[in-house]
């Protein structure tokens, strides 16, 4: 398939994400105040849509306290700053084995509960979108499997649609495309259907270019999507999700410098990424644009 590159592109900014990264930056926000904040400065440098988790603000281990994520929304939607506003709900599904020899009991550190809890601060806070991880896979962690059945995506999947969020499919590798399209075919997700491409996180989809344009080449013509890849990486795909028709991801959950020895903030990786993609003669899109776009209601503070 040959390339279509994008003209008016959508850039996400991952504000903070839930992995340990807290502990290797300053940069990586922990609180309601600081996450919200961050995200208003990465709209500012040009995000149309913020994606953010919440983190103990104490710890800065990831949570799924409905408070943290309804200060954070509030405080969103006080500013003064325009934004798209796109809460994960990938957690809830974190399996933790034991060793090889006894992987069972599963480890304490296991999390994982039923799908209306998963979504309880989606139905709270009603963000415009939230996540759907469209998929199991293994990660990095020896003994780690994030878990996601097709019977709980079917079940989240049809609770976002009825709480008028937009679902986010998180995907993976090909096979979660594939599963994406039957929810689709099956009338639990709406169509076009929203997409983002994530590559290069162990064991998924590693992030060389054939496999990015095989995943690129198995989202439907119609749907829209974007991609990001990890750590170095992330600027690179800036440009290649834009050559490839798609839409732009970057920040702090995804990588924390913005070269050797310089560590970044959200806003300076949105500022890099803007300037990427106008350099190669795109324009960025506002979230009123998004919002028309993909077919997103603004939210007003409550």
């Amino acid at each position: 398939m040959p390339l279509t590159m994008n003209n008016k592109v959508f850039i996400t900014c991952a504000v903070t994400g839930s992995g340990s990264s807290q502990d290797r930056s300053p940069h990586v926000p922990r609180s309601p105040e600081q996450i919200a904040n961050s995200a208003i400065a990465a709209a500012k440098a040009g995000a149309a849509i913020v994606h953010c988790h919440v983190r103990d603000p104490e710890t800065g281990v990831p949570s799924r306290d409905p408070k943290l994520y309804r200060e954070v929304t509030d405080r969103i939607r006080a500013s003064d700053v325009d934004m798209v506003l796109n809460l994960t709900a990938g957690m809830g599904g974190d399996m933790i084995f034991g060793n090889p020899e006894s992987p069972l009991p599963l480890s304490n550190a296991t999390d994982m509960v039923g799908a209306t809890e998963r979504v309880a601060h989606v139905a709270e806070c009603l963000p415009e979108i939230c996540t759907l991880d469209c998929g199991t896979m293994n990660f990095a962690e020896a003994d780690y499997v994030m878990t996601n059945t097709p019977g709980m995506l079917e079940a989240m999947g049809s609770m976002m649609e009825e709480l008028g969020v937009k679902p986010e499919i998180e995907a993976f590798d090909t096979g979660h495309l594939w599963l994406a399209k039957n929810l689709v075919e099956k009338g639990i997700l709406k169509s076009p259907a929203l997409v983002q491409l994530c590559m290069g996180i162990p064991w998924g989809a590693p992030n060389d270019l054939n496999t990015f344009m095989a995943m690129v080449n198995n989202v439907p013509h119609d749907w829209n999507w974007s991609a990001f890849s990890i750590g170095r990486d992330e600027m690179a795909y800036v440009a290649a999700a834009v050559l490839a028709g798609g839409n732009v991801r970057v920040g702090l959950e995804d990588n924390l410098w913005l070269a050797k020895g310089e560590l970044a903030t959200n806003e300076a990786l949105v500022s890099r990424a803007v300037t990427i993609i106008e350099a190669m003669g795109s324009s960025i899109m506002g979230p009123a644009e998004v919002r028309e776009k993909l077919g997103l209601t603004k939210r007003m503070p409550k």
